[in-house]
């Protein structure tokens, strides 16, 4: 048996360039605009049994604009970086740069005296581990942040792979397996391919 895990990466609330450790920010503008561009793509994953968010609310808004009505799921929080939170990268490094290069380094460090890049992997890996084995299908929002630590837990790579994966808005993936046994898989939208 094996359970289909579809993630997609909420639409943004802010410019990359502005983007902050922990952002609770709302959609903005055109995180709004970016939904309903794309919706038509997005929509057929919510006949998904289980349809799940993050907590924060653009993964909760991007969730209700594709009409999952998703559940919050605490476990899909964003990494949480203590006094980081609220800051951008380059402000944090302007203040404590011996404190990035740590973060960045060692994946058990947590220099912000939040959580450190393996334990938040670990985190959103043991939600994925606990989800119902049955045959069937769940679709969740969450950050782009928590799409990249299921990714890197559902292979098996190493936390420095975290840096390496990029996730844009409204991206979707699809882990297929079961607790401990995930591959990813990559499918065409809209046709059947045999």
């Amino acid at each position: 048996m094996s359970v289909r895990v579809s993630l997609v990466a909420a639409a943004r609330g802010s410019a990359l360039l502005a983007e902050r450790f922990d952002d609770d920010r709302p959609l903005d503008h055109a995180g709004w605009r970016e939904v309903q561009l794309a919706a038509h793509t997005l929509v057929g994953l919510g006949a998904a049994e289980l349809r799940y968010c993050s907590p924060t609310p653009r993964s909760r808004a991007t969730g209700d604009a594709l009409g999952f009505a998703p559940l919050v799921q605490l476990a899909l929080r964003d990494c949480d970086m203590g006094r980081w939170r609220g800051l951008t990268l380059s402000e944090v490094a302007a203040r404590e740069p011996a404190a990035v290069d740590a973060w960045l380094a060692d994946p058990r460090s947590a220099p912000h005296g939040g959580e450190s890049l393996l334990a938040f992997i670990s985190r959103v890996g043991y939600w994925l581990d606990t989800r119902p084995v049955e045959e069937g299908a769940l679709v969740a929002v969450a950050e782009p942040a928590v799409v990249r630590a299921a990714l890197v837990y559902a292979l098996k790579a190493p936390p420095s792979t975290y840096w390496n994966v990029d996730v844009r808005p409204l991206s979707t993936v699809t882990i297929t397996g079961s607790p401990g046994r995930w591959s990813l898989s990559f499918e065409a939208l809209g046709r059947q391919v045999y």
